[in-house]
């Protein structure tokens, strides 16, 4: 992820004081297994590893994805709470934020929307039971142009698992184009974004 250009400083600090942390609990797994402690689990603590990385994977992510929308929409807050309430409701969605490539020759249209974007809004298109939920919104700028796209499809897979619909379409089109596309899991919740062909977990 290479074409953000928001000041990075702050959070470099953070995250380097994250990453210290874990390697201090390596570390310390090296100096307990040098002396011999039989009373000692690794496996414990490589578990609390495997979580602190996550978790400094999902900080970065988050703070990523609020530098890549900035330049092209000023709606982040209202995206954020349309996401974190869906997740929490398992509500599925997909939501594609344009940038600079054009997506005409892409997505199959669905229905013009053409109003200004809102939370409120977007929850109420992603509503299980409406007719334009399946599909994906795009937004341009600070409006919501269209619902119920057809996005075109990834053949990635996550190891032996296949990812879902909307997440293989949120990969497909970050593959032929530099939007971002926000994903819901309607299974887990998860909220994920993907860009550049690569999906990557946030907490919102």
């Amino acid at each position: 992820m290479n074409d953000c250009n928001c000041d990075f400083t702050p959070m470099e600090r953070v995250l380097k004081e994250d990453i210290r942390h874990v390697i201090d609990v390596l570390q310390n797994s090296l100096d307990e297994m040098g002396v011999g402690n039989d009373n000692y689990c690794l496996l414990g603590n490589f578990e609390n590893v495997k979580d602190k990385f996550s978790a400094i994977e999902l900080k970065a992510a988050t703070f990523y994805l609020n530098c890549y929308l900035a330049p092209y929409t000023d709606k982040y807050p209202e995206i954020s709470i349309c996401a974190q309430k869906l997740s929490n409701k398992r509500h599925g969605g997909l939501i594609v934020i344009q940038r600079e490539d054009s997506l005409s020759s892409l997505i199959q249209s669905g229905i013009t929307i053409n109003a200004e974007l809102t939370h409120s809004l977007l929850e109420s298109i992603f509503y299980p039971g409406n007719p334009l939920h399946d599909g994906a919104v795009l937004v341009n700028k600070n409006h919501i142009k269209s619902a119920a796209n057809v996005l075109p499809l990834s053949n990635k897979s996550a190891g032996d698992k296949k990812l879902g619909t909307r997440h293989r379409a949120a990969i497909g089109l970050s593959e032929r184009s530099d939007a971002l596309v926000l994903v819901i899991s309607e299974e887990t919740g998860r909220v994920s974004f993907a860009l550049r062909g690569e999906l990557y977990p946030i907490t919102i």
